[in-house]
């Protein structure tokens, strides 16, 4: 069983996203990106509430900006997706979640240290020159689920 319902527009538009903001960090960079896609469609708390599809989550507005960058900027993103994206992120929606992002709401690239938290939320790992962040425990308890 899935981890999240989908269609197969949403595994295209997730292979699109996964690509955009993590290709650079090969497959398993690209799968950290679509657990926490998957992670926020889950999550239904903090400022991710009501999201109820992908295209909720990947196109979400947070203050006057996406929330992921790669809509607004990234070129990647606008491209066709391609086999092996749709692959990883099928997997992702399935049944794929490992560390640091297992439980990940946020990442972000910030070209130094990863800070010990962001946005008051503790930092759960790194993965190339992403730095991940889950919820505080008690705050989201479905991310865990």
């Amino acid at each position: 069983m899935p981890r999240v319902s989908y269609r197969s527009s949403d595994v295209d538009l997730m292979a699109r996203m996964m690509r955009a903001e993590a290709e650079a960090e090969g497959a398993q960079g690209m799968l950290y990106v679509g657990n926490v896609i998957v992670n926020r469609l889950k999550a239904n708390c903090l400022d991710f509430k009501n999201l109820r599809t992908v295209p909720h989550v990947i196109y979400q507005i947070q203050g006057n900006n996406y929330a992921f960058e790669a809509v607004q900027k990234g070129n990647l993103f606008y491209h066709r997706a391609r086999t092996e994206e749709k692959r990883l992120a099928k997997q992702a929606l399935d049944y794929w979640r490992q560390q640091p992002g297992k439980y990940a709401l946020w990442y972000f690239n910030p070209y130094a240290p990863c800070p010990p938290t962001w946005y008051g939320q503790p930092f759960a790992g790194q993965y190339k020159n992403h730095c991940f962040y889950e919820p505080r425990p008690g705050t989201c308890d479905p991310v865990y689920t």
